[in-house]
């Protein structure tokens, strides 16, 4: 499953949230510098779809605030059904 993510490097408090367009916001203390905000991403939506981190990858956008997550087999593990598509 790929999921459209915004990102909000810096922010005061760690959370995942679906927005209205129905891809997801996530605010990580992380910094944009070498990569940090990217891997603090990466885990906070893993820890949300209560995978394993190792499954959460970046398809596209790794410099961008807005990115394409994959989480493979996650179509037929009911995730669709937990955030809501």
């Amino acid at each position: 499953m790929r999921l459209r993510v915004r990102v909000k490097p810096g922010a005061h408090e760690e959370k995942v949230s679906r927005e209205p367009d129905g891809s997801l916001l996530v605010s990580v203390r992380a910094r944009a510098q070498e990569g940090k905000a990217n891997e603090a991403v990466m885990k906070a939506v893993a820890k949300f779809l209560r995978v394993p981190k190792s499954r959460v990858s970046i398809v596209s956008g790794p410099s961008s605030r807005t990115k394409i997550l994959e989480v493979p087999g996650s179509e037929s593990s009911g995730l669709p059904f937990l955030i809501g598509w």
